[in-house]
């Protein structure tokens, strides 16, 4: 299991982004995210609309509770989470504890 899903997002205000080390170590135990334009980005695949509305409100659903907010792109059958964390001016650590949990919803 990946030990980020048993974590919770913390406020960071006044906090410091990651270094890019930091960065490109999580996202090497991150399957399918990439660094773009100050986020960490994934397209996800589905079957029809249904399933794809489904992934979003149950994503919403883990946003509310970790107080961390995706930008998304919603298709007809793909949908694109974007994390990054606005009171840090870049990625923290919050941002893979919810990519983890965004996974997990697929797992």
């Amino acid at each position: 299991m990946n030990p980020l899903l048993t974590q919770k997002c913390k406020p960071l205000d006044g906090g410091q982004a990651m270094s890019d080390n930091e960065i490109q170590a999580y996202l090497r135990q991150a399957e399918g995210w990439t660094l773009k334009e100050g986020a960490i980005e994934k397209t996800y695949g589905f079957r029809n609309y249904h399933e794809t509305l489904a992934f979003v409100n149950a994503l919403a659903w883990i946003a509310h509770a970790e107080d961390h907010h995706p930008d998304l792109l919603v298709k007809y059958n793909t949908c694109q989470v974007r994390f990054n964390t606005h009171s840090v001016g870049g990625i923290s650590i919050n941002d893979f504890i919810c990519a983890a949990k965004a996974d997990a919803l697929l797992a």
